[in-house]
């Protein structure tokens, strides 16, 4: 009879013991998935960035514009961007500061609010917005 009152204890006192761990765990858990998102959103952007500045520089005629290379890394984010329901539209900077004649440098620079699902936001709130940046260089061809 001893016995069995010891094991209802034991098991209290680890229900207790979860019941305290558990926030955590869970802040844990939120905490690692809101990174990976914020990873992901950031190759993402580096990648609408080397592929407008690859469109922008490949040889043809007529050369792309800055706003028609604008558009290549708008449409990829808006593919590809993990916004969880609140969609932002990223920032999109050309610049070719000696024309678009062959060898001469083409930047594009993309930046984009992160605005996070659960901690992200929280962190948001109190921190203000998280702005990832991503430039990409390349020369005409």
């Amino acid at each position: 009879m001893k016995r069995h009152a010891r094991t209802r204890q034991q098991r209290g006192v680890v229900a207790l013991e979860f019941v305290l761990v558990l926030p955590f765990l869970m802040t844990v858990l939120f905490g690692i998935i809101d990174v990976s998102l914020l990873l992901c959103d950031k190759a993402v952007i580096t990648n609408a960035s080397r592929e407008a500045a690859r469109a922008g520089v490949v040889l043809r005629v007529p050369p792309l514009t800055t706003a028609q290379i604008t558009s290549v890394a708008v449409s990829y984010t808006q593919k590809n961007l993990v916004t969880g329901g609140t969609a932002t539209t990223p920032t999109v900077t050309v610049s070719a500061p000696s024309g678009a004649s062959s060898g001469n440098p083409l930047t594009v620079t993309v930046s984009y609010t992160y605005q996070g699902l659960v901690l992200g936001s929280v962190v948001s709130a109190l921190t203000g917005p998280l702005t990832l940046t991503a430039s990409t260089s390349m020369a005409y061809e």
